[in-house]
């Protein structure tokens, strides 16, 4: 399946759901702590993960001089596909902006789908403003290299504690941001669209009164039941 019908698939599923089906795959640690979104009501975004990762700064290397370097976070921006979204890893540090309103920008410009962080933004109202959908840890004044330094791109990091790769799936939404594993992305995506579509027909079953157990979760005469009223077009 292209990116575009997958990426389809996963935009009508919820972060929530995409942890229980990964769960049941084995994989306990897929949501990004510390990454909210910085807009209530911040509609779900669906894309390819592009890296970038900071270490603590030092005070000989993490200068306002390092902006310019051909390693710098202005020379990763650039290097980003449309549609891709950035993961930050800064260690969940706190104390730094990694990202500000021109870079933001900059990024919108490009067509970048989102910007997810561990850490922080400065210039928070006015990165908001560009448009980029933004998921970080919050808002802080100072720049990125009073706490920060940027060491590259498109590499695993770990970001929120989470373990991620180059072109690995992200998936955020108002819950927070979770990473499938690129070799994993189609079946997860089959499985919860089914999760998806097997809890809104529970939701109309509590709705008619039907009690918890062996409904949810589901034992056979429910799964019974559902497939009867799938197979029939009522779920």
């Amino acid at each position: 399946m292209s990116d575009q019908a997958l990426f389809a698939a996963l935009a009508g599923v919820t972060t929530a759901t995409l942890t229980t089906v990964l769960l049941k795959k084995g994989l306990r640690k897929v949501w990004m702590t510390g990454a909210m979104p910085m807009q209530p009501g911040q509609k779900r975004v669906v894309g390819r993960a592009f890296t970038m990762r900071f270490i603590p700064g030092r005070e000989d290397v993490a200068t306002p001089a390092s902006w310019a370097s051909p390693r710098s976070t202005r020379a990763a921006i650039e290097d980003m596909p449309a549609g891709c979204i950035a993961v930050i890893d800064s260690m969940g540090i706190r104390e730094a902006g990694v990202y500000g309103d021109i870079l933001t920008a900059r990024m919108a410009k490009r067509g970048v789908a989102a910007l997810v962080t561990d850490g922080v933004l400065r210039d928070a109202q006015s990165c908001i403003a560009t448009g980029l959908p933004l998921w970080s840890s919050g808002a802080a004044a100072p720049p990125s290299v009073a706490a920060l330094h940027f060491v590259g791109w498109q590499e695993p990091v770990g970001c929120g504690g989470v373990a991620v790769f180059p072109g690995d799936v992200i998936v955020a939404d108002t819950d927070g941001a979770v990473v499938i594993p690129s070799d994993m992305a189609q079946a997860v995506a089959d499985l919860a669209v089914e999760q998806e579509r097997l809890e809104a027909w529970i939701m109309k079953e509590i709705e008619r009164g039907v009690p918890l157990p062996g409904l949810y979760p589901a034992n056979e005469d429910t799964r019974a039941r559902y497939e009867a009223d799938k197979a029939a077009g009522r779920a």
